[in-house]
């Protein structure tokens, strides 16, 4: 057996990412349980000097970040005096479908002096990072699906080969964190595929959150249309249940043909509004699955769907196509051809459910099956982008549950979270960056007419984090609040140019889920901006440290919302701090603009 280790950089990129392909040269076969894309050791500083940062996810509570001493999490053993290295490490696993459902494939080794790596692991489906104590220093070690994790195994015939999934290592020698993060942010934006929404930056209305929540009827949806137009929305998404006759969508999914009862007089009577309101048309669809009711369901060979013994696996009333099929993958193509063939530019893809290990349709594996699924599930957008290369794909599963690297380097955006409060979305829009590109993540900003106006800025700020993802009964707002709106959607399309450019830094670290200031910064060059929130049981005043900034000529202005009444902050030039002194009552946000090379400040008072 001979491992072929491949590494590649992008140019003037501190990150370096790798694959490693297995041959089998012998003259029988050969099982492989476990691979690394990459393994390397000797950190820059002692275990007991290094910080390790990892992620948790779960619904409603995307990105979790959090830090602890290595050295707590891998006990001295003593072993110089064993001969041995210690056998304890920290590892992180995603075992089903949902490759970000639990923990991130997103993890970080930080040194007290400054140097630091962050990692990422490029797959749909199960992976593993760990980190061992070795002798000389920490030592990473990177892997797609294992046999331990997730009933993966590869059996490579004589002159067979096997590739690993892709993994991407950036580092910093000083800087912290935030260096690598930095270089991390640089190489994705430099691989992921070229596409015209990264530099438009459309603004998007989306119907469901708060909303209409998957009940979408001509009448209902043509009031909103108006609504999301005169604010300055330039995409309007139909989301989910715009199929289902009897108002059951979840398991009448897969033939994608619109309600006849929902829209009487056709649902391109809705697409025409759409346009002729000069938005562009986006749809929901959840491609991957078909409900048990759907006519489909049985229309479609058997080995086009994952089993299980001899069965179609049926997870939460749907089957799970496996695009591995070729009647599989010519079903998806056909309506995506048609919705594209009637005028749609804008896909939400979702994905509700996780079917567990995966399929053994073909006698693999369930893990093998899953691995060869999940490579084909990309190469399937890919296909879908070579065929429509100016529709925009927005990748969603319930939420976040699959925000990977795998899929952000093909889709244009992706949903940071279904969580319906605004007061707890605030530490996943401020944590995103740190999982994807600050304009791919579409952070809901779901404003209502019961809201106050502090309330509508608050969900609009989070929503300026990122992507700008709109939702809310717009239509029945008064004026006042609908002109807020309107504000937040103007301030995004003058920063979107600085977002696409930006690097994500955290003047207070990175937010803990109860956290009652949040700050996310996102640094363009000369211009960068702070997103600021402070939650009800928030403390009155709170110190930002910008060191990047002290002793230099700064200006300090509020870019969203410059109608209501201005915080009182103080800068203190030499010292790089911003105190935020005294604000309205909470909940309440406001997004800062920092220009360099200005002269003084021009605070708020």
């Amino acid at each position: 057996m001979t491992a072929r280790l491949r590494l590649s950089s992008v140019t003037d990129v501190a990150a370096i990412s790798s694959t490693v392909q297995l041959t089998n040269r012998g003259s029988s076969p050969i099982t492989v349980s476990s691979l690394s894309s990459l393994a390397v050791g000797a950190f820059p500083s002692p275990v007991h000097e290094v910080d390790l940062w990892s992620g948790a996810s779960t619904w409603l509570a995307e990105g979790r970040f959090t830090r602890c001493a290595l050295r707590s999490a891998l006990p001295d053993v003593s072993a110089e005096l064993h001969g041995f290295d210690a056998r304890s490490r920290v590892s992180r696993t995603s075992r089903g479908s949902w490759s970000t459902g639990e923990h991130l494939p997103v993890g970080a080794l930080v040194g007290k002096s400054g140097q630091a790596w962050v990692w990422q692991i490029e797959h749909n489906g199960p992976w593993r990072w760990e980190v061992v104590d070795l002798r000389e220093g920490p030592g990473l070690a990177l892997f797609g699906p294992t046999e331990l994790d997730a009933q993966w195994r590869q059996t490579l015939a004589p002159g067979e080969t096997f590739t690993t999934v892709p993994v991407t290592l950036a580092v910093t020698g000083s800087g912290d964190l935030e260096g690598a993060v930095g270089a991390l942010t640089a190489h994705r934006r430099a691989v992921r595929l070229r596409h015209s929404d990264a530099t438009e930056l459309p603004v998007v209305f989306n119907d469901y959150m708060n909303t209409l929540m998957g009940d979408p009827t001509t009448e209902r949806l043509l009031p909103l249309v108006a609504a999301a137009a005169s604010v300055g929305a330039e995409v309007f998404v139909i989301d989910a249940g715009w199929y289902a006759e009897d108002g059951h969508w979840w398991d009448s999914v897969g033939a994608w043909q619109p309600s006849a009862s929902r829209f009487p007089g056709g649902i391109e009577e809705v697409f025409t509004a759409i346009r002729d309101a000069g938005m562009r048309v986006g749809i929901w669809l959840e491609p991957e699955v078909l409900g048990m009711r759907s006519p489909l369901a049985h229309d479609l060979p058997a080995d086009a769907f994952f089993q299980s013994n001899g069965q179609r696996r049926v997870e939460a009333g749907r089957h799970h196509l496996d695009l591995r099929h070729p009647a599989a993958v010519r079903h998806l193509d056909e309506v995506v051809d048609r919705l594209a063939g009637q005028g749609v530019g804008y896909l939400k893809l979702d994905y509700n459910i996780d079917p567990g290990v995966g399929t053994d349709a073909r006698r693999e594996p369930p893990g093998a099956g899953l691995l060869g699924h999940n490579r084909a599930h990309v190469a399937w957008l890919e296909g879908v982008l070579s065929r429509h290369p100016t529709l925009t794909l927005e990748n969603c599963a319930s939420g976040a549950m699959r925000m990977d690297q795998a899929l952000l380097r093909v889709v244009q955006l992706q949903s940071t979270s279904d969580q319906q409060d605004p007061l707890r979305y605030p530490p996943v829009a401020a944590a995103a960056p740190l999982s994807m590109l600050p304009e791919q993540a579409a952070n809901w900003s779901y404003p209502q007419p019961e809201m106050s106006m502090e309330e509508i800025a608050f969900t609009l700020c989070t929503g300026l984090a990122g992507r700008l993802y709109l939702s809310g009964h717009l239509d029945r707002m008064d004026g006042a609040q609908r002109g807020l709106v309107a504000e937040g959607v103007a301030a995004y399309k003058q920063t979107r140019a600085h977002l696409a450019a930006s690097t994500p830094f955290w003047p207070i670290g990175m937010p803990d889920w109860e956290d009652g200031w949040v700050v996310l910064g996102l640094d363009a060059g000369e211009v960068a901006h702070l997103v600021v929130w402070r939650r009800p049981w928030a403390d009155e005043s709170v110190r930002l440290p910008l060191l990047r900034y002290a002793g230099v000529p700064l200006a300090i202005n509020t870019a969203y919302p410059r109608s209501l009444d201005p915080w009182e902050m103080r800068w203190t030039a030499d010292q790089g701090v911003l105190e935020i002194c005294r604000t309205p009552s909470p909940p309440t946000a406001r997004v800062l603009r920092l220009t360099l090379g200005s002269p003084g400040k021009d605070l708020p008072s």
